[in-house]
């Protein structure tokens, strides 16, 4: 028998009888380190404190108010979301035979194993040994990826695709994975699209439906979601990229109708029900919105991830109804519920001041806008719909300086997903013209400048600084028609010039879609094209290369014979 004592093991269990019998099947295998939750958020806890080698984790972990209807998949997925678990630990689902058949395809993140109850001591020691044995054989990826040497993970992942076909498809999806991880969305969406052509894996086809989106190829990955949640109607995980898809599509009552759908079949996932009163109060369904988000602040009384902001986005609601007693004891319960920290002041302050905007006290709204203000720059973890929300408030009250302040610093964080479309939506939802007179001047100057920029790098020979220059410029404006044209232009120069680059080339096939969609009689287009095809002449051994079998390399919509 393998020895196992120097493993440390959880187990999470509502039911003590179980508890104490998997506890003893791990002492007749010699596992002594052996620690016990009775919930998902007493495991979050016990997580918080110390690691362990394996979790062993029920997967009905029950309806009881400490569990809030949470299951052990929902639990994988939240400890997976907050990094609250490394890459390599060891998650074993328990479960029934007719709950694996429901759950094992309905499932993007997947645990390393599942054992189907009734079990033996045997067979609980053979899986342990078996998830030790697949951790050992990752392992030294793992490490790789820990030190942040994600280019030789990936060349150690592509090595073991065929060198271990056992854990073929597992090491395609790491490398894909890593591949999203470095911005490399085209090359990325070929790997699942290789292993979709294989095996139609659910979370391989949301894997490339996601790298599409990523792409702008929104209406692509839409189909694509489409008919993987015909084929798997519990898969949640596609609906939620679902609704995505089709709000940046600007058709929000059909995304709003995809999570109602989603929130019928799994009515516990916070992070969903946030988004349905999102979309909700994006159409003016504010009864709709108010309904998800009391449930949303219900829900999240007893995890371990409370967030501030669910008790302001009921307020806005309750507040957008004009129900000024209800946002009030809203106040009152964020006020008595939550851990005093930055944070929560910044949301109180905020809510307080929709409130008195509400009952007509603008003084009083701006004193708790200033509150709010002066404590956000100590608050860790505000959301960029937070922020925004009280740029907005704080337009609306006449602090332009403070929300011009927030607008910059948003836009300017390339990772806070806020662009300058959504800056000028919210002036206009301020009645602020004048203000949005101003925004469009300094938008004008602030891309060309950075276009002058980049031209001045391209005049120097300093080609991949032009291109890293409206990059930048085009993840803060990604509808600046302008800069689609630019960026394609010193995108192929690089291409042509310095060499080859699988994201750039990805890149620039995207933008050339999108302008072929806007305006398929751009002047710019015919020679654009030209130049792409030469590229692609010059490059094909390497496309060829990073194509999988049978997949046509990446090309733009074909607008004019020269593209064919």
């Amino acid at each position: 028998m393998p020895d196992y004592s120097n493993l440390s093991v959880l187990i999470v269990d509502p039911n003590q009888g179980m508890r104490a019998s998997l506890h003893n099947m791990l002492t007749q295998v010699n596992i002594t380190k052996v620690d016990h939750a009775v919930s998902s958020a007493t495991a979050i806890r016990q997580l918080g404190i110390k690691s362990y080698d394996v979790i062993l984790c029920e997967y009905d972990l029950g309806g009881s108010a400490e569990n809030a209807g949470q299951d052990g998949q929902q639990l994988l997925e939240d400890l997976r979301h907050h990094r609250m678990i490394s890459q390599w630990a060891i998650f074993i689902m328990l479960t029934a035979e007719g709950v694996y058949s429901k759950v094992v395809s309905a499932a993007e993140l997947l645990p390393t194993d599942y054992i189907l109850k009734p079990f033996t001591v045997d067979v609980l020691s053979q899986r342990i040994g078996r998830a030790l044995e697949r951790r050992a054989n990752f392992l030294p990826v793992y490490q790789m990826i820990g030190q942040g040497k994600a280019r030789e993970a990936l060349a150690a992942c592509l090595a073991a695709e065929t060198s271990q076909p056992r854990y073929a498809t597992d090491y395609a999806r790491l490398r894909a994975e890593l591949l999203v991880s470095l911005d490399r969305h085209a090359e990325a969406e070929q790997v699942y699209a290789a292993i979709v052509q294989s095996k139609p894996l659910g979370w391989a086809q949301l894997g490339q439906a996601r790298c599409l989106s990523h792409l702008g190829r929104h209406a692509e990955a839409q189909a694509l979601l489409e008919a993987l949640v015909a084929a798997n109607p519990k898969f949640m995980a596609a609906y939620d990229l679902l609704a995505l898809c089709l709000r940046v599509q600007g058709n929000d009552e059909a995304a709003k109708k995809v999570l109602q759908d989603a929130v019928a079949i799994s009515p516990h996932m916070v992070r969903r029900l946030r988004n349905l009163g999102d979309v909700s109060l994006a159409v003016g369904d504010v009864a709709g919105a108010e309904q998800a988000y009391k449930q949303v602040v219900a829900k999240a009384r007893h995890s371990e991830f409370r967030d501030p902001a669910d008790h302001v986005n009921l307020v806005r609601t309750l507040v957008r109804k004009g129900d000024a007693t209800a946002a009030s004891a809203v106040v009152r319960d964020l006020e008595r519920s939550l851990r005093s920290s930055p944070s929560t002041e910044v949301c109180r302050a905020y809510a307080s001041a929709m409130v008195l905007e509400l009952k007509g006290d603008a003084s009083g709204a701006a004193t708790e806008l200033a509150k709010a203000m002066n404590k956000l720059s100590e608050a860790t973890g505000m959301s960029s719909n937070v922020k925004l929300g009280l740029a907005h408030s704080c337009l609306v009250n006449r602090l332009d300086e403070q929300a011009n302040a927030l607008f910059a610093e948003l836009t300017a964080d390339p990772n806070s997903g806020v662009s300058e479309s959504q800056v000028l939506a919210i002036y206009e939802q301020a009645d602020r013209p004048e203000l949005i007179k101003q925004h469009h001047a300094r938008l004008d100057s602030a891309v060309d400048a950075m276009v002058r920029q980049a031209a001045e790098k391209s005049r120097q020979g300093d080609l991949r600084g032009a291109v890293d220059v409206l990059r930048l410029a085009l993840q803060r404006n990604p509808d600046h028609t302008g800069l689609w044209t630019a960026a394609t232009t010193a995108i192929l120069r690089q291409l042509a010039d310095v060499g080859w680059d699988a994201a750039l080339f990805g890149q620039c096939t995207a933008l050339l879609r999108r302008i072929r969609e806007y305006n398929a009689e751009h002047p710019l287009l015919p020679g654009l094209l030209a130049q792409y095809v030469a590229i692609r002449k010059q490059h094909g051994a390497q496309i060829a290369a990073a194509q999988p079998a049978a997949q046509p390399a990446a090309t733009p919509p074909s607008p004019t014979p020269s593209a064919t």
